[in-house]
């Protein structure tokens, strides 16, 4: 864990592989390249690697997940910039990268010698579907099986973790946002053989072109939020408001954890 009392140039950042605690998770800091990398070969070395990507929303709804989720083969890693302020604000340094399920899958993609086998499950009927095709025509990869999001809240019990075992994927995606996604992770993915499970959020979304990322130049800027938050207000409003004030209080009550 990060020593509470570093101090020096806002500017420093934490090296790749140190673990930040933030929010009572500990986060690791890396880079897309490097974190591509780890999966990759835990891939190759059939290593179980469950990733989940920490933003603020997560660090506020995923609060009673917490002891489920120091676990040898579960990696969290930061999303945006709520989680490098916070970092900021604790420690003084920021987070090495920002390794994002959108733009970490795609680099997955490119580095894997062979097409990946993928499962998709979440998202609104026909997102799943139209994420797939993307998947197969513009990178290249396999898809094995589709599950739109109601339909999989709604088979409960075994029969759905086991159509996902029986499709025999490298890599599941599970998009049904926080903390659905994460939950489901928890309850499901050690029964799975499973290699490499991620929680996405809205990639399938992206993917499929039903939502738009923000241009390339907010994305430097680390402006997503603010993008998201111009093309969603109703839904997006209370989390980059009164949220993030619940966010930053747990960063502070947990500082220690």
């Amino acid at each position: 864990m990060a020593d509470g009392n570093a101090s020096g140039s806002r500017s420093r950042r934490f090296e790749v592989g140190e673990t930040v605690a933030i929010g009572g998770f500990r986060v690791l800091s890396t880079t897309l390249e490097a974190f591509a990398g780890e999966l990759s070969d835990a891939l190759r070395a059939g290593l179980p690697r469950r990733v989940l990507f920490a933003n603020t929303n997560f660090v506020v709804q995923c609060q009673e997940l917490r002891g489920h989720l120091d676990h040898p083969a579960v990696r969290i890693v930061n999303d945006g910039i709520g989680m490098d302020l916070a970092a900021l604000w604790l420690y003084g340094r920021r987070f090495a990268g920002n390794p994002n399920g959108t733009d970490l899958v795609p680099r997955l993609c490119a580095r894997s010698p062979v097409p990946l086998r993928f499962y998709l499950l979440g998202g609104r009927p026909g997102v799943a579907e139209a994420a797939a095709e993307v998947l197969r025509r513009e990178h290249g990869q396999l898809v094995v099986g589709v599950c739109d999001g109601y339909e999989g809240r709604a088979r409960a019990g075994a029969a759905l973790p086991a159509g996902i075992e029986a499709a025999a994927p490298d890599i599941l995606l599970v998009a049904f946002g926080n903390p659905l996604q994460e939950r489901w992770i928890v309850e499901h993915a050690d029964r799975l053989r499973v290699p490499l499970v991620l929680g996405v959020g809205a990639l399938l979304d992206f993917l499929s072109g039903e939502a738009r990322r923000a241009p390339g130049w907010v994305r430097r800027w680390r402006m997503e939020w603010l993008y998201r938050l111009a093309r969603e207000p109703r839904r997006l409003l209370r989390r980059y408001s009164l949220d993030l004030l619940v966010f930053f209080r747990l960063c502070w009550q947990r500082r220690s954890d």
